[in-house]
């Protein structure tokens, strides 16, 4: 089965970058059809889908995030990677990385990592 590792820099300060991979095992991130997002979950609020990349490379984003982000992959390492720029606190939050056959199907979940954006 699928399994998913984020991992990163747990603290980033304002108006930089943030960067986070994810590490995909027990399947190829080209499988056909497989749909592989990037979920946060802010402290206290609900989960908020970022974006996601297809199996084909193809990449969307969440309208009120797109200006900032970027999805892209590394086949060779079968990694996924995440960028999030000009960050504020507000992008303070759990990240994760999930996969599934569609938008808003998931099927298998990265375990999270704590990303916290403060000087």
């Amino acid at each position: 089965q699928v399994q998913l590792q984020e991992s990163g820099p747990g603290l980033v300060k304002p108006s930089q970058t943030l960067s986070l991979t994810c590490t995909v095992s027990g399947g190829s991130i080209t499988t056909n059809y497989y749909y592989w997002s990037w979920i946060r979950q802010p402290p206290g609020k609900g989960l908020e889908w970022m974006g996601l990349i297809v199996y084909s490379g193809s990449t969307s984003y969440s309208p009120s995030l797109k200006s900032r982000t970027s999805i892209n992959r590394d086949t060779s390492k079968n990694q996924l990677t995440l960028q999030v720029s000009s960050v504020t606190p507000e992008d303070t939050a759990v990240y994760y990385c999930a996969v599934g056959l569609g938008y808003s199907d998931y099927r298998a979940w990265g375990q999270g990592t704590q990303v916290t954006v403060s000087s």
